[in-house]
């Protein structure tokens, strides 16, 4: 029988992107919920044997606007108390960190666009290696506090807590390892407005998902399929 992976999404081209190869790959059988169509109330919070938390244009804190915030962040509450492989992606990091008692705010500055992280010791020397020196998407307003017991894996100049990890079954980015050139465009129309106000260019965006999206998203497959490969049955 396979094992489950549980995608919860919150924007359609804000998918699993090149980690859905490596899911499958490791044997799991994907299925998708909607968050604010689907009923995570619903959702039995240890059933699934992975848990992917994806991005979003929300907050982590905006459960008086969004209310299925609050039911994404108590099925990770329960989760993560209990050990189960959990992964989060950007907004998906932001709740995890949450869960675990850590402050999200917003951040001192938007950072979009790609740029590689700085990797600590830890990050360099698990699967986060994968990415060590690549250009890796960044799209997000918000940050959070390093959870307690969280060890730092990686860094930028903007936003010191890129990516943590709490011991084997849980890992968290807030960048997008998963973002590729294939379906890129969907998020240049998708963010059309926040690009605009935050006075980026879509050709320069454009131009970098085809430089760097590539390698990205094969440096993402082996970042995750190193990380599947660790994490507790």
């Amino acid at each position: 029988m396979p094992r489950t992976a549980l995608a919860i999404r919150h924007v359609h081209f804000e998918d699993l992107g090149a980690f859905a190869a490596p899911i499958e790959a490791q044997g799991y059988q994907i299925r998708i919920l909607d968050a604010g169509v689907d009923d995570l109330s619903a959702v039995d919070p240890l059933a699934p044997d992975l848990l992917a938390v994806l991005g979003g244009p929300i907050g982590a804190y905006e459960e008086d606007l969004y209310p299925f915030v609050a039911d994404e962040v108590a099925i990770l509450e329960r989760r993560l108390a209990a050990g189960r492989p959990t992964l989060g992606v950007c907004l998906g990091a932001q709740m995890m960190a949450r869960a675990l008692g850590a402050r999200v705010y917003p951040g001192p500055a938007k950072e979009i666009g790609w740029k590689p992280v700085a990797l600590t010791a830890a990050g360099k020397a698990g699967p986060l290696g994968h990415l060590d020196g690549v250009p890796v998407l960044h799209w997000h307003g918000d940050t959070f506090d390093l959870p307690a017991g969280a060890t730092l894996l990686a860094s930028t100049d903007v936003c010191v807590n890129q990516a943590f990890a709490v011991g084997r079954h849980a890992l968290a980015f807030q960048f997008h390892p998963e973002a590729s050139p294939v379906g890129f465009e969907r998020w240049l129309v998708g963010h059309a407005v926040e690009i605009a106000k935050a006075g980026l260019s879509v050709t320069d965006l454009r131009d970098g998902a085809a430089r760097f999206g590539n390698d990205t998203a094969a440096a993402g497959r082996c970042c995750l399929t190193a990380w599947l490969a660790e994490v507790p049955a």
